[in-house]
């Protein structure tokens, strides 16, 4: 298990396929939107069901992730990895000729639990492959190209969509899978942290249906039923987290928790994806409305975030290699996103581009500087046989971080303007006075990001069993 066991080529080809197949799940999301309003009218649907298309894809991708986390450590990351990978690959072709909008939703469902596998299991396999003087790098190119799935969604899927239709866009999703599952045939071996163990099978099912109805609760605490979800999913999670703490071997070992480190690393990176996450959708909505420009020249300009991500994550990562005190990094990114979270609130009824573009900077930048650093702290701060539970929680707090995001965008846009779907110039006011109230918001959560960052204690990097 020992990661100075692999040799470079096997190195090099696990970190390929990794990479390609995390490429796979952000442009499964953000390609789709530029495909919603075609979808739309060709089964006759409209924006509240339309809405399902991209979140019951990151409802079953969150549920599935713990329990798919665990089948890996007991059977092989390997293995999980790769049905992942072809679970995509099937339902990606089977909704190529979805027949009505409801199969439409079922495989967009079954594509988020395929997604599910591949993300939790290439950031674990990367750990325990590379060594530690290597590792930072290594995450920093495996989350490098999450951000440029999200950078090349929008023009692809515009692209696909205008000029083959939107089933195109399942094939673009075949293809990349099937890169993926070439360049994990240059990894001939397996990852087993924990073989002769047991699934928590009703460990699985609590734990996923609490996220379901506790997330989608979040996702629509806008309408009345929405906070009861919530309140039903928060009772759902106290039964979870009693029953899992009572088990031999649960579908999730609690005890990593206890960790400070871990625990600590996993709270900052949830809250600076709550930070970060309803920026693209403001600005977008900011750059068209109040900005006049059309949705190509907004699309383009917002390529400068992701750009600053892509060509900076890696370089941080491997920066971090270097750093004695780990919490440098991943704090100083939390401050410099706080920072570029805060121009929101410089937004006005006229539109300064410069602002936005320096703002774009300052975001790509914290974020480049905050998540691979504090990946590889959460990856290495818990014993080889935990980092498959580790990885699962790493996909977790960035998928429920994401939705909080949009919970709370969505419900200060309830409170103060009702809907964008009135998005004028007499709502211009309102919209600036939206986007304030959830900054605002955001700016406490930076707070309390930048706090458990720098709290979170010691350095106990080392490969422990």
């Amino acid at each position: 298990m020992e990661s100075e066991g692999y040799t470079a080529a096997e190195q090099r080809g696990l970190l390929l396929a990794t990479s390609i197949g995390t490429l796979c799940t952000p442009l499964m999301s953000t390609m789709m939107n530029l495909a919603l309003v075609h979808i739309g009218s060709e089964f006759g649907v409209g924006s509240r069901d339309l809405a399902m298309v991209n979140t019951i894809f990151l409802l079953a991708s969150v549920a599935a992730m713990v329990p798919a986390a665990r089948l890996a450590s007991l059977y092989g990351m390997k293995k999980v990895f790769a049905s992942g990978l072809i679970i995509m690959m099937v339902c990606a072709l089977l909704a190529v000729f979805s027949p009505s909008f409801t199969f439409l939703l079922l495989m967009r469902f079954l594509l988020g639990v395929g997604s599910a596998c591949v993300i939790v299991t290439g950031i674990a396999m990367v750990t325990y492959v590379f060594p530690l003087s290597r590792r930072g790098w290594a995450i920093g190119v495996n989350t490098t190209s999450v951000y440029l799935g999200l950078a090349l969604g929008p023009t692809v899927g515009g692209i696909l969509s205008d000029a083959a239709g939107w089933r195109s866009l399942f094939v673009a999703v075949i293809v990349i899978a099937g890169l993926a599952l070439v360049g994990l045939l240059l990894f001939r071996r397996e990852v087993v942290p924990t073989p002769g163990g047991r699934m928590d099978w009703p460990g699985a099912a609590l734990w996923a249906a609490t996220i379901l109805v506790l997330m989608y609760g979040v996702i629509n605490v806008t309408y009345v039923w929405g906070p009861v979800l919530v309140v039903i999913g928060l009772v759902l999670l106290l039964i979870t987290s009693r029953y899992l703490a009572r088990r031999d071997q649960p579908v999730l070992e609690t005890k990593i928790f206890h960790n400070r480190l871990f625990s600590r690393s996993c709270i900052a990176a949830f809250m600076n994806y709550a930070v970060c996450y309803a920026g693209s959708f403001f600005q977008a909505l900011y750059l068209q409305s109040i900005g006049d420009l059309t949705a190509t020249e907004a699309g383009l300009l917002m390529l400068v975030q992701p750009a600053v991500q892509v060509l900076l994550t890696a370089r941080f990562g491997a920066l971090s290699d270097r750093l004695s005190d780990k919490r440098l990094l991943p704090t100083a990114g939390m401050a410099v996103t706080a920072a570029g979270a805060a121009l929101f609130l410089c937004y006005g009824t006229v539109c300064s581009f410069p602002l936005v573009v320096f703002q774009m900077v300052l975001l790509g930048l914290g974020i480049a500087l905050f998540s691979a650093p504090n990946t590889t702290v959460i990856m290495s701060s818990v014993p080889l046989e935990l980092r498959g539970e580790a990885s699962g929680m790493v996909a977790v707090v960035r998928q429920t971080g994401m939705m909080i995001a949009m919970g709370i965008a969505m419900a200060c846009i309830a409170v103060i303007m009702g809907s964008t779907d009135n998005l004028g110039p007499a709502m211009y006011g309102m919209f600036v006075t939206t986007i304030r109230l959830t900054f605002a918001i955001s700016l406490v959560l930076a707070v309390i990001g930048a706090i458990a960052s720098w709290t979170r204690g010691g350095d106990p990097l080392a490969d422990k069993p």
